[in-house]
């Protein structure tokens, strides 16, 4: 048996928090210009306001997410991409170590009795939202992702039957 390795990225979609941090950071840029002008620093609120503007545009830069799956031969990686430019590895596990995965819909199996919870969807719930538990850095984690067929088809080939629930 050859290799397996297949990828797969989910964009987040922003959530109203995100909405309402851009919204905060450019009062905050305006702000910032009008004390600029009031304080009579007219030689130096150019470079005052476009600092603040280059600080919110980086912290924005920050609510562009992807997430990315890597699956090989058993092994699953998820990395966090901000505004397309900047990745970070946020979880790795060996499919092995998951005690169950079901659709998150499913209301046959109890995905309760965690200590932590990793969301690495788009933030909706969809017909390929799944979700499993496993121990992640000692913790008992309960991990939501989006894999798509190709990817559900080689976490298949791996995990065992009884700790994959497919939907139906």
């Amino acid at each position: 048996m050859g290799d397996v390795f297949k990828e797969q990225i989910v964009k987040r979609k922003p959530s109203a928090k995100d909405v309402a941090i851009r919204v905060c950071l450019c009062i905050l840029v305006v702000l910032i210009f009008f004390a600029a002008i009031a304080m009579g620093a007219a030689q130096f609120s150019i470079i005052i306001v476009a600092a603040a503007g280059f600080g919110a545009s980086y912290l924005m830069s920050f609510l562009n997410v992807e997430y990315e799956y890597v699956f090989t031969n058993g092994e699953l990686d998820i990395d966090i991409i901000y505004n397309r430019a900047r990745r970070k590895r946020v979880f790795s596990s060996h499919v092995n170590e998951i005690e169950i995965m079901a659709h998150i819909e499913d209301k046959n199996h109890s995905f309760e009795n965690y200590e932590q919870i990793k969301d690495f969807s788009s933030g909706e719930i969809k017909p390929d939202t799944y979700v499993f538990l496993t121990n992640y850095q000692n913790k008992r984690t309960k991990v939501i992702f989006e894999p798509n067929e190709k990817m559900m088809k080689a976490i298949s080939g791996t995990l065992s039957r009884s700790k994959l629930h497919k939907r139906p």
